[in-house]
């Protein structure tokens, strides 16, 4: 690892001594009313267990879910809710099949924080087609749940590491993922056959490759045509990826780890895709590879979808520069035949990639997404790439299609068109002469997360609003309520009630950007608050592209708790943050970190001006891009910030993946001067007030060598700092200890020096 010498320099003995956290444990009823850091982690949840990836069966009479015990709120167990009944039901308890639920391969564990899932257990499942069964992994082995006898069949063998599971179309087969192949199991013999062979960590089959999962967000990497005969599939080659090594510490000794990470402006991994024919006999499928390398030149395959007819296969691709998006329509017989896009976006910053392409059942047409307007909208295509018309327009964002109903013609979404801060649900014709004015269906000022039916007569509403904690109803397709599958109300019973009288809920704002732009903020008074006092502020910063932290939804407990410290809380979307628009969103475009911080230091003196904040009392804390921002603006806007905590951040853009950095920065090969002006590194010597930094030493995502490289330049200038490192940790940080240990150190530095 290039900076392992000066990290083992600097890193030992610096670290904040803290006393050892108590052992997980469930509240008495008779806890105090003052809300801790270890209270925040304690079962039971603060939140209360909502139920977690609801699931319509494909009959509709049934909603599946996952949910954790009061006990065990993390680990998590599947439910299944009776439409008819009204009832709930425990299915599967995970501590009950394996003795250790949290046991995960190291593969596993990878694509699960690619995921962001913090969570053990049963963490996804899936539906047969036909609604009789469920198939879920744990522990690396993968089961099968009968919905009529409750009887449970293991899929794998022992020793397996199954993971990207799924039915195939039709419900015959299971395919998965081990060992870097392709396999499958026929259900009806429960024969597994192993369908490629040679795959390695240099060479994968089937699996996405790195950047595909942190930054495409494209977590498989073989797709199922409908009638089953056909698997298109990628070939992962990672041998010109860049091998680094760092040093995993933990308290049984160091482990140095390896890991192919492609630096902005290195090479990529080689990615192809392929389709296989499925054979009748167990001999070794053959498989008709495109060589997009060859068709396409440097770039990027984003998305793969079937046609309805399964003759048709459509791919994504995303030139290396990301200024252009290519979907690309073969057919499956003669793969070689004809390499004309049938739809192209292009832009002169970047084009962002969707889900948001369906083919329709009638194998003629497709809906497609593009910003081509400044915002997201929807598209009806013909197959042969000629426009029909446009379902949806204004100045607003459409945030993602949920369902399209053929048989009405109607197509539903989520989107921004009343706000920006809040997501509804909108329903269009497919046929519609206003596409901006689309019907709302849902109701509540918050925001609405959407699952359908597979018949669209009814829909799931996973919401929350910034005084109501998540709720989860069953709705009718014009948007009436049918039942609450949890309420949640904050009465006396919920676990919250011994915090409330204190509790603090936002109030919402906005100021101008320098060019005019509306800037929206969030900012939370202290519990204990008097008209003639002034208060310390602390500015929770996130600032990434795309990103959007400032929305009327529930928020986090960290901010409650430091408002009921005496602290205001304020937090500010910058521009390019999500969901605004182009405009909005592209103006930091080869030059990061020039508006964010520009945007925040007006956030700043903003809040300053409150006649209820001391305006030498103001700290800023941010998370990934966020403690990229905290350190530019405790080193370069100190007039306005007293002290910073700056957790897991990158400083250095040519340490970050190619995908996210060259979409904004290019490649540092040409745009040398703007990666030298993002770089915290450029700026380290200015630093003169108090700053906290932390990462996880096993952060595969923003390698621990940003925060090598920052302590190094930092002690190299004898300017002092704060430092804590955690071994073993990922990029998230995440076990409720870590947690603990994290956010009260966080507490404890802005407490000495707010």
């Amino acid at each position: 690892m290039r900076f392992l010498g000066a990290l083992m320099a600097g890193l030992i003995g610096i670290g904040i001594s803290l006393p050892i956290m108590a052992a997980p444990q469930t509240e008495s009823a008779a806890e105090p009313d003052t809300l801790t850091i270890e209270r925040i982690f304690s079962a039971p949840d603060l939140t209360t267990i909502a139920p977690q990836q609801l699931r319509f069966a494909p009959h509709s009479k049934h909603i599946s879910y996952l949910k954790g015990s009061a006990a065990q709120p993390d680990i998590y167990d599947l439910w299944l809710y009776s439409v008819r009944d009204d009832t709930h039901r425990l299915l599967v308890a995970a501590d009950e099949l394996t003795p250790d639920p949290t046991q995960i391969s190291a593969a596993e564990q990878a694509r699960r924080e690619r995921q962001r899932i913090r969570a053990a257990g049963i963490v996804e499942y899936h539906w047969s087609p036909d609604g009789s069964t469920l198939l879920f992994p744990l522990a690396g082995q993968l089961y099968l749940y009968d919905i009529e006898t409750a009887a449970i069949t293991n899929l794998t063998n022992s020793g397996m590491s199954a993971t990207d599971a799924r039915f195939s179309p039709a419900g015959r087969f299971v395919s998965f993922i081990h060992d870097h192949n392709l396999w499958l199991v026929d259900l009806a013999t429960t024969h597994l056959r192993q369908l490629t062979n040679g795959g390695s960590a240099d060479l994968m089959y089937g699996t996405a490759e790195f950047v595909a999962q942190e930054e495409m967000k494209r977590m498989t990497g073989y797709w199922w045509s409908p009638d089953e005969q056909q698997i298109a599939l990628t070939r992962v080659d990672n041998k010109p990826v860049i091998r680094v090594v760092r040093a995993d510490m933990t308290d049984s000794g160091t482990e140095l780890v390896e890991q192919r990470y492609p630096f902005a402006g290195s090479a990529n991994a080689i990615v192809d895709l392929g389709i296989l024919k499925l054979p009748v006999t167990d001999e070794q499928p053959a498989v008709t590879w495109l060589n997009l390398s060859e068709r396409h030149g440097d770039g990027y395959l984003a998305r793969v979808d079937w046609v309805a007819d399964s003759k048709r296969l459509g791919y994504q691709w995303q030139n290396r520069s990301q200024n252009q998006l290519s979907l690309y329509l073969l057919d499956t017989d003669k793969p070689g035949v004809g390499n004309s896009p049938i739809v192209q976006e292009s832009a002169p910053t970047w084009v962002n990639l969707h889900d948001d392409l369906i083919f329709l059942d009638d194998a003629r047409h497709f809906i497609w997404a593009s910003e081509r307007s400044g915002f997201k909208h929807l598209y009806l295509y013909r197959l042969d790439g000629s426009l029909i018309r446009q379902l949806t327009s204004g100045d607003w964002m459409v945030d993602k299609v949920s369902r399209v109903d053929e048989t009405t013609g109607y197509i539903y979404f989520t989107g921004r068109k009343d706000t920006p801060l809040e997501r509804h649900l909108y329903r269009a014709s497919m046929n519609t002469t206003n596409p901006s004015q689309p019907t709302r269906l849902s109701e509540r000022d918050g925001l609405h997360q959407i699952t359908f039916a597979a018949d669209a007569r009814s829909y799931i509403d996973y919401f929350s609003s910034s005084t109501q904690p998540p709720q989860v109803s069953l709705h009718g397709p014009t948007g009436e309520r049918i039942s609450w599958l949890h309420q949640n109300q904050l009465d006396e019973t919920h676990p919250l009630a011994p915090y409330l009288a204190d509790w603090q809920f936002p109030e919402f704002g906005n100021i101008s950007a320098e060019d005019g732009q509306r800037l929206y903020y969030r900012l939370t008074r202290p519990a204990q608050f008097v008209d003639n006092q002034r208060y310390p502020v602390i500015v929770m910063v996130y600032g990434g592209p795309r990103a959007q932290r400032v929305t009327n939804s529930w928020g986090d407990y960290f901010t409650q708790y430091l408002a009921q410290q005496g602290y205001v809380v304020f937090q500010l979307d910058n521009r390019g943050s999500g969901n605004r628009g182009r405009q909005f969103e592209t103006g930091i475009y080869r030059k990061l970190g020039m508006l964010e911080v520009e945007d925040q230091r007006r956030g700043a003196e903003f809040v300053r001006q409150l006649p209820f904040v001391d305006p030498k009392r103001v700290g800023v804390f941010g998370h990934s891009y966020g403690g990229y921002l905290a350190l530019h603006l405790i080193l370069r806007a100190d007039d306005l910030f007293a002290a910073a905590v700056a957790g897991a951040p990158v400083t250095d853009w040519s340490l970050y993946d190619t995908h996210y950095t060259e979409r904004y920065l290019s490649s540092p090969q040409n745009n040398a001067e703007g990666y030298r002006q993002a770089s915290v590194l450029n700026y380290s010597a200015q630093l003169k007030k108090p700053l906290l930094i932390y990462h996880g030493m096993a952060d595969d995502n923003v390698l621990f060598e940003h925060t090598g490289k920052l302590i190094k330049a930092l002690q190299d200038q004898a300017l002092p700092f704060e430092m804590m490192a955690y071994p073993g940790k990922q990029h998230g940080l995440s076990g409720r200890n870590t947690s603990i240990h994290r956010y009260q150190l966080v507490a404890d530095f802005f407490a000495r020096h707010l």
